[in-house]
């Protein structure tokens, strides 16, 4: 039998076969995907073959072959800093959900991810979401960071789904797909999935008003079939996003307006920090790079993954003041 893995929670698996049925699932043996050091060898989306097991009140089933994978998104497990922890695999689309103060995403995680989302090959669309709570000065911040990416060449929404605004423009960017949500816990993604198809009524929680963090809601990620003939995987939030895999070289080719320099560097092998004639160091300085950027760059070169899981928002408003200056 043939299905694919629509929930994961680390031992069982909910696998949605061919026919429709849903069946409860656990792996036999150890997978061991070649080139992967996962916490999780099989992830949401995964498309697996498996065999149905009797016992004496329920049917359940046993994985014994993941199929090739089209893609997957992967970050740095919070525990076991060598692995990784595979979010979701065969994504046709994520929708990276964003706010200003409510919580405070930073650039650095964005980009951050954005970058593992370049490696991977997933086209990644920035939702900046709860439009509707921000204020004169929070508006003024959600409008140059949205201003940062558009020019970069990132599909841009801005959404609230208490007021429906932009709703309807982000179902039609699903259609026919398989999408991700993600981002960091209380920014709205089980909030805008329920407004979307109300008959999900996923949890929700309140920001905590202390500490301006969200609350969890979503403990394992999973995929729901939408009425709009479209696929959601709903994650859990994500504190920060460790890189993993990556070589020094190769960074700069996740970040598109860097690529678009690179042959213009004197040095092919150019990592665009101390190097003489670096073309990305010149468009910095003509502020044609925002140094946001530049700064996210630095940190991820650096491996400067010890405060990954931490929020600094206060360092990136003052990056983002600078280059606007």
């Amino acid at each position: 039998m043939t299905g694919i893995v629509y929930k994961s929670t680390g031992s069982w698996y909910t696998v949605k076969s061919l026919q429709g049925d849903f069946i409860e699932c656990r792996m036999k043996g150890k997978f061991r995907i070649k080139g992967i050091k996962s916490t999780n060898p099989i992830a949401v989306g995964d498309i697996v073959d498996y065999e149905h097991e009797e016992s004496s009140d329920t049917v359940t089933g046993t994985i014994h072959n993941i199929h090739e994978r089209k893609n997957y998104i992967v970050r740095k497990s919070v525990n076991l800093s060598h692995q990784m922890h595979i979010i979701a695999s065969n994504i046709d689309r994520v929708f990276l959900l964003i706010t200003i103060n409510n919580p405070p995403t930073t650039f650095n995680f964005i980009d951050r991810f954005l970058v593992t989302a370049e490696a991977y090959g997933i086209e990644t669309i920035l939702v900046f979401n709860k439009i509707d709570t921000l204020t004169e000065e929070t508006l003024d911040e959600q409008l140059y960071m949205q201003h940062v990416y558009q020019e970069i060449g990132y599909k841009c929404l801005r959404v609230s789904s208490t007021e429906g605004t932009g709703v309807a423009e982000l179902q039609e960017m699903m259609i026919g797909k398989v999408s991700m949500f993600s981002g960091h816990s209380g920014v709205g993604k089980s909030t805008l999935v329920n407004a979307m198809e109300p008959s999900l009524h996923l949890k929700t929680k309140t920001i905590s008003e202390a500490s301006k963090q969200g609350q969890h809601t979503t403990t394992f990620a999973e995929m729901y079939d939408l009425s709009f003939d479209a696929r959601i995987i709903d994650t859990p939030g994500i504190k920060g996003f460790g890189i993993v895999d990556m070589e020094k070289e190769e960074i700069g080719g996740y970040f598109p307006e860097f690529f678009k320099l690179k042959d213009q560097c004197k040095f092919n092998n150019c990592l665009h920090k101390e190097e003489p004639h670096c073309a990305v160091k010149a468009a910095l300085d003509r502020d044609e790079i925002a140094w946001s950027r530049y700064k996210s760059y630095l940190k991820i070169l650096e491996g400067d993954d010890e405060n990954y899981r931490t929020d600094v928002h206060d360092e990136d408003r003052k990056a983002s003041d600078k280059t606007r200056e």
